[in-house]
């Protein structure tokens, strides 16, 4: 009964049927030359409603950091949260596949990098000034790390002031279905309609094996993407079983279907522990993560009855990190609700200090 991440699932079993049916096949040429992953363009060209690049890569990082180097040169930076996955949890992954392009760390809220911090960011590293890193991307996380969704007038405001003074737009969309499935849009509403050049597309933690694609909606800026990628050790030599993966998971939709019951779950669970009186809430989820401030007795008791969680806290209060995903029972989110209010005193707390972790 695992909340910790959406990294503990397995492969959703249309996505495994689908690496099986490509496994069945003979033979096939290598490197992307197969039909699967020549067949990846027309497809997400259509799901997002124009002519794109798409690249399949096997993990998020290199998905981020090799589309950060379409757009960031060696001396350039890349605004980005302090929270960000290239900033705070993928070493100096930016640095080296850009040869020395360096993530910028900005504050923001609940997650989320707003236009003011990224208006006093450009002023203060001013493109021109050979003394400092030149300003080249900005880079943002749908959903973000603390659990909240971009709408498209957010992500519209802050790439229309990032390309007023020339910089890309990157989006880490390693839950990237989970926030189209909250917001109830197309694909392009939160992508290139609202001014994303780059969009690391995540399968991982919604059904894939281990699949990620580097989607690119100028197709003349992924002109070098091929060498990068074989520079980088990612152009597999059997590319078409991380292709059979990316295909099987947007055909007729099923990446949503997926990403809408991961959100469910989490909307049952945080409605089911928001009725418990000394458990606190930190933040209403849109998506699939939640952050919750449990007593100590609470937290030891969700422990001893099986269930894995990421927590921070003291001798009095922990703050939990929980997230849902496309294969959690409802049996057990509600297991887990049970659970938390047998150990529940039933009386509201003074308000408790919280933890936030560094996501």
């Amino acid at each position: 009964m695992n909340f910790a991440s959406d990294n503990t699932t397995g492969a959703a079993p249309e996505v495994a049927a689908a690496v099986a049916r490509a496994n069945s096949a003979a033979h096939a040429m290598p490197y992307g030359a197969d039909p699967l992953t020549r067949g990846l363009t027309a497809k997400f060209s259509r799901l997002f409603e124009r002519e794109v690049a798409v690249f399949p890569v096997a993990t998020g990082t290199a998905a981020n950091v090799l589309g950060l180097s379409l757009v960031l040169p060696t001396y350039g930076g890349v605004f980005c949260l302090e929270s960000s996955h290239i900033y705070g949890d993928e070493v100096t992954a930016t640095e080296m596949y850009t040869g020395g392009g360096r993530p910028i760390p900005l504050p923001g809220v609940d997650g989320k990098l707003l236009a003011p911090e990224l208006a006093k960011a450009i002023a203060q590293h001013r493109p021109g000034n050979t003394h400092t890193v030149q300003p080249a991307a900005v880079s943002i996380t749908q959903i973000s790390e603390m659990g909240h969704v971009y709408s498209p007038g957010e992500i519209a405001r802050l790439a229309k002031l990032a390309h007023r003074h020339k910089l890309a737009v990157h989006m880490d969309g390693a839950r990237f279905a989970n926030a189209v499935a909250a917001l109830g849009c197309r694909p392009a509403d939160i992508t290139w309609r609202a001014g994303v050049d780059i969009l690391s597309f995540g399968g991982t933690k919604n059904g894939c094996f281990g699949a990620e694609a580097v989607v690119v909606f100028d197709k003349a800026r992924a002109a070098s993407f091929l060498y990068r990628r074989q520079r980088a050790g990612h152009t597999f030599s059997k590319m078409r079983f991380l292709s059979a993966q990316l295909d099987a998971y947007v055909h007729k939709g099923l990446w949503l279907e997926l990403a809408r019951h991961s959100n469910a779950m989490m909307r049952r669970l945080a409605n089911g522990l928001a009725r418990i009186p000394d458990i606190e809430l930190r933040t209403t989820p849109r998506a699939n993560i939640a952050f919750v401030n449990f007593p100590n007795p609470v937290w030891r008791a969700l422990e001893k009855a099986g269930f894995t969680f990421y927590h921070w806290g003291n001798a009095h209060w922990h703050t939990a990190r929980l997230v849902t995903a496309f294969s959690t029972d409802p049996a057990d989110v509600d297991r887990f609700v049970a659970a938390a209010r047998a150990a529940s005193s039933g009386r509201k707390p003074k308000r408790p200090m919280s933890f936030l972790p560094r996501f």
